[in-house]
């Protein structure tokens, strides 16, 4: 995973796990790595790990058993569509219509764009 400088690592690694949760790699009630292993496999501190997962529950996109390990909480994957959802629609998409508007594009050639590169 390759960091970006202009968002904590820890955030950028919850919205990893959210991606992997959306596209049903980890499921509800799945086992997810440990904060050790995560950390092992993203090049990580383990503290940057745990500091992602205490976030994540917080959210309650994931919580703990104790002894056992971190699972996807029942929901999870609606809680996290339901939020970035709204974070896309409040926070990108002004901004993407504002571009639109300044480059003179119309919804009609998004349209026709999309189709021709969903298909």
């Amino acid at each position: 995973m390759e960091f970006k400088d202009h968002q904590a690592i820890y955030l950028q690694i919850a919205e990893s796990v959210c991606e992997k949760i959306l596209n049903g790699i980890w499921k509800e009630e799945d086992r997810i790595p440990s904060v050790r292993e995560l950390g092992t496999t993203l090049g990580v501190n383990p503290n940057t790990v745990a500091r992602t997962y205490e976030h994540l529950q917080q959210r309650e996109i994931i919580y703990n058993k104790r002894g056992i390990g971190f699972f996807v909480t029942p929901g999870a994957r609606r809680e996290i569509l339901t939020s970035q959802r709204k974070q896309f629609l409040q926070e990108e998409l002004p901004g993407f219509f504002k571009k639109l508007d300044l480059l003179g594009i119309t919804i009609k050639e998004i349209e026709d764009f999309y189709n021709k590169h969903t298909q």
